[in-house]
């Protein structure tokens, strides 16, 4: 773009006319610019030159000053080797040394380790003199900036070979510099190829090889000079951190990742080709047996020894322990380490039937947190089973041997106890797809308490409480019980109670041995004591290892102990003589099992061991599906702490302040009313203790025959009580853990309404009327009484009565009576019908009635003579009426008899006995009624 001056020229001065601006002002004074005088710059610069340089010579001059000179260099003695004994610092486990070093010369050194060496650790080597000063910086300002609290970086080949020949193992920045210092000598001292030989002869490859010719021979069998570039590469992965990366250590993994990395910086920096790095890397370095040699060197307790030697890196350095002459005190209790060696030994092969070939055990003392015993596989040297490979110290998941720190967890809170009902029913507890986990035999055993629930390992009580405790807060509990290990909160659901988060067995015994301690956790520690080759004491744990932290309650721990230690509890699903189970003393234990059959555990504990043991296989090859913790693991366990404690007394759980024991009702968990119907006893933290009456039964006054309640004041007859049960889950607002309890409840009785509305007592009282006869009628015989009756409870039964007389009662439909008024005076008389309901409720209902009598009448005579010695004759006859009647007869001459019937009935008939014979007879009948009325008839009959 272009711009027009003359055109803005024009336009500004066209404005300014406009405007009739004053451009003028007032001059400023002016100053007479200095020039610069380059004379006197030159003469800062040299100053600071100057100063420069004497500070860099009198830091120089401080640092070296208590630095070996050039000629003690050269006269540099060897390492001294690293000790490590048992606690009673006489049996000794292992030694790194006295180191095996072969010195060889250049020439007799591979190029192509060289060429790995260079690569890998200082590929500006040949190019640097000595010392990187970018380098340096950098890791001098992350140690000032506070990034890292120690020094690290920035090492070539030749300060490596300083820090490890003359140098204390401290990082710090004095060191950094003494560092440089004699970096710088000894360039000026040697050629690089000089440098770099006496690098490879000094530099710790591991299990007291001092040098590269010791480890060439010690791991391949072969001479430096001799080795391939799959083995060069293994070995220049190792120097930096000798321990870690050895290829009898627990990190064969790390060391083949670390080979691989060495195989693409030599690709890198054009030392190789890929296809050849490839080939390489395909190569197997780190297997006994393939190129690798088996261990030569004497070892006890292995896996524990190359633990505490791991561990003592990481607090000393490398270099400490390759060359300072350590001498490390163990926790290691030497009898009990024999004793778990030979329980894993007799266990393991009774494990194969089961698809597993491995197991690891670990021993801490809950008071102190030293570690007792620790066996990292059945056979360290075994490589069929990674015997090398610590899994004592690896991370495995632990099944359902993690439930009780999750229920640990629940226990802090005050609706949390022993006693407290977990509803064992199938639930879905979301997610996607749907988490619906399984006991392990596939029952539901409905209401089950805590303790049965831990004791027997059911799972969905277990996930229950997990929903309910919280995932970080058991999470939180874990960590402060020891386990550091569940890092990854986003992969953890509820299924974290089954013991889905990788843990190590230290681990776990750590964390066990905080119940067993009443809820003090100590640290894990193998060490006892360590000391330098002058004596100068490094570590004692009396005085350097950290006082126990209280992370539990001790009621907490204690109701842990309670329930892990009753065998009554866990005997229905484990039966009575489990490996859990030691006659001689109480112990607390729980297997695990994980659902793919991985992993098979048991941990458990008495106040002064704490115990882990792991199952499976080394390469997570998964079991048979009956490879339980209870059948795999357990009888290992028991072994161990039969032998372990053999001769000691039987130590019981000391139980703490607070502790109660209470009956509460069994579904509330709180105090039992009259109305309860069951009841448990267990064990209470003060803060669980109950205060309240249970709130499942409800007592109320219903009217009868519905469940509605009675208003103040209804007729008792109405009104009766009832015993309302109202059971709800451990969720009632979430309905899949609801749905399941309720129905179980509706079944048993457990879940009837509660009502909450009143009845309607005019509604429920009986009513009775007369359909016939009809008030003031006349009615006289034999009649029907017909009633209508309504009783909203139902009729019990209807009764009838004369002037308050009853006459007859009827119980079922239609209600009606007969009755004969002619058995009534005649005249007006009160006829009620009273109607009685189920709940005796009564009513009634009156009408009055004339009863007319008939007259008697006396018909249908007949006599009939009878032959016979002497004769007979029967007289017959009828009344309208029921009567009674008499006959009297005579022939005239002889005196008259009366014969009478005392029988009322309107079929009458008489026979008259001892008659003379051709007499001719004169008979009255005369028959009366149940009013007094009579009536007579006359008749004769003549005998034969």
């Amino acid at each position: 773009m272009k711009f027009n001056l003359s055109g803005l020229k024009k336009r500004f001065n066209s404005v300014k006319k406009r405007f009739k601006f004053d451009m003028t002002r007032n001059p400023r004074p002016t100053k007479k610019r200095k020039k610069i005088s380059w004379k006197k710059v030159f003469i800062v610069c040299g100053y600071v030159v100057l100063a420069f340089i004497l500070v860099t010579a009198v830091t120089f001059a401080w640092f070296a000053k208590d630095l070996p000179t050039p000629e003690k260099i050269a006269q540099q003695q060897m390492a001294q080797s690293t000790k490590i004994y048992d606690r009673t610092g006489k049996v000794l486990l292992y030694q790194t040394g006295n180191e095996k070093r072969t010195i060889v010369k250049s020439d007799q050194i591979s190029q192509t380790l060289k060429d790995a060496t260079i690569a890998t650790e200082d590929p500006g080597f040949y190019n640097n003199h000595g010392i990187e000063p970018i380098e340096i910086l950098k890791a001098i300002g992350s140690k000032l900036i506070g990034k890292t609290n120690t020094l690290r970086g920035g090492s070539t080949i030749t300060q490596q070979y300083v820090k490890n020949s003359f140098l204390t193992p401290d990082r710090s920045i004095s060191r950094k510099i003494k560092e440089a210092i004699i970096s710088i000598e000894l360039e000026f001292m040697y050629s690089k190829d000089e440098i770099l030989t006496m690098y490879l002869n000094e530099i710790p490859y591991g299990n007291a090889n001092g040098g590269i010719e010791a480890a060439a021979q010690s791991y391949y069998g072969v001479s430096a000079k001799d080795l391939g570039l799959a083995e060069s590469a293994t070995l220049a992965a190792i120097p930096q951190a000798p321990t870690y990366y050895s290829p009898y250590g627990t990190h064969l993994d790390d060391l083949v990742g670390r080979k691989n990395y060495v195989l693409n910086q030599m690709v890198k920096h054009k030392k190789i080709t890929k296809a050849e790095a490839d080939a390489a890397k395909t190569e197997d370095t780190t297997t006994v047996g393939q190129l690798l040699q088996a261990r030569r060197d004497p070892i006890l307790a292995p896996h524990f020894s190359m633990y505490v030697l791991q561990q003592a890196v990481n607090e000393y350095g490398e270099s400490a322990i390759q060359s300072q002459g350590l001498k490390i005190v163990t926790s290691l209790d030497w009898d009990k380490q024999q004793i778990a060696e030979e329980a894993i030994t007799n266990g393991v092969p009774k494990l194969i039937k089961y698809g597993a070939s491995n197991g690891a055990l670990v021993a801490v003392d809950p008071k102190t947190g030293q570690i007792l015993a620790m066996v990292g596989s059945a056979d360290y040297f075994d490589t069929a089973i990674d015997g090398n490979f610590n899994v004592a110290d690896a991370g495995r998941q632990p099944g359902s041997s993690f439930k009780p720190i999750v229920y640990a967890t629940a226990f802090k809170q005050s609706d949390f106890s022993p006693s407290r009902i977990l509803y064992d029913f199938t639930t879905n507890f979301g997610g996607t797809p749907p988490y619906i986990p399984q006991d392990d035999d596939g029952k539901n055993r409905g209401p089950v308490t805590v303790r049965d629930a831990l004791a027997q390992s059911l799972n969905i009580p277990a996930v229950k409480v997990l929903g309910l405790a919280g995932i970080d807060e058991a999470l939180k509990t874990a960590k402060d019980m020891g386990i550091t290990s569940l890092t990854q909160r986003d992969r953890y659901g509820l299924s974290l109670v089954l013991g889905v988060g990788e843990v190590s067995p230290l681990e776990m015994a750590s964390a066990y041995s905080t119940f067993a301690n009443a809820g003090t956790h100590n640290e894990t520690t193998p060490f006892l004591k360590v000391t330098d080759s002058s004596g100068k004491t490094l570590y004692d744990f009396d005085k350097d290892h950290p006082s126990g932290k209280q992370v539990l309650d001790p009621q907490i721990a204690y109701e842990m102990s309670s329930i892990l230690s009753d065998n009554a509890a866990r005997t229905p699903v484990f039966g009575s003589r489990s490996g859990l189970f030691l006659k001689e003393r109480p112990v607390a234990a729980k297997t695990g099992t994980t659902s793919d059959f991985k992993d098979a555990w048991t941990d458990g504990y008495t106040p002064s061991l704490a115990v882990s043991v792991w199952t499976g296989n080394s390469n997570n090859k998964a079991m048979k599906k009956n490879g339980f913790g209870a059948t795999l693991a357990a009888p290992i366990f028991h072994e161990f702490m039969t032998k372990a404690l053999a001769g000691t007394a039987a130590e019981e759980f000391a139980k703490p302040d607070g502790i109660q024991t209470i009956t509460v009702e069994r579904y509330s968990n709180k105090l039992p009313d009259e109305h309860a119907t069951a009841t448990t006893t267990d064990i209470f933290a003060t803060w669980q203790v109950p205060k309240e009456k249970e709130n499942i039964y409800k007592q109320v006054t219903v009217c009868k025959g519905t469940n509605l309640i009675a208003p103040d004041g209804t007729n008792t007859a109405l009104i009766e009580t009832k015993v309302f049960a109202d059971l709800h889950s451990e969720k009632p607002s979430n309905p899949n853990w609801e749905n399941p309890v309720r129905a179980w409840a509706e079944a048993n009785g457990l879940a009837t309404t509660i009502p909450t509305g009143q009845c309607d007592v005019a509604a429920m009282s009986p009513t009775i009327h007369f359909v016939s006869p009809a008030d003031k009628a006349t009615v006289t015989g034999s009649t029907i009484i017909t009633v209508t009756a309504i009783a909203p409870n139902g009729i019990a039964n209807i009764t009838y009565f004369i002037d308050d007389v009853q006459i007859g009662q009827t119980t079922s439909d239609p209600y009606t009576l007969k009755y004969d008024f002619n058995s009534i005076s005649a005249g007006t008389h009160k006829l009620t019908a009273q109607i009685s309901d189920v709940n005796a409720m009564t009513a009634s209902a009156d009408i009055n009635i004339t009863i007319a009598t008939l007259s008697l009448d006396v018909s249908g005579l007949l006599a009939k003579s009878n032959t016979g010695t002497p004769p007979s004759a029967t007289i017959t006859w009828t009344t309208n009426l029921a009567a009674n009647s008499s006959i009297t007869y005579s022939t005239g001459t002889l005196p008259s008899v009366t014969k009478s019937d005392s029988i009322k009935t309107t079929s009458h008939s008489l026979t008259l006995t001892n008659l003379t014979a051709g007499k001719t007879y004169n008979y009255t009948v005369i028959s009366t009624d149940n009013y007094g009325n009579t009536d007579t008839a006359t008749g004769f009959f003549t005998t034969p």
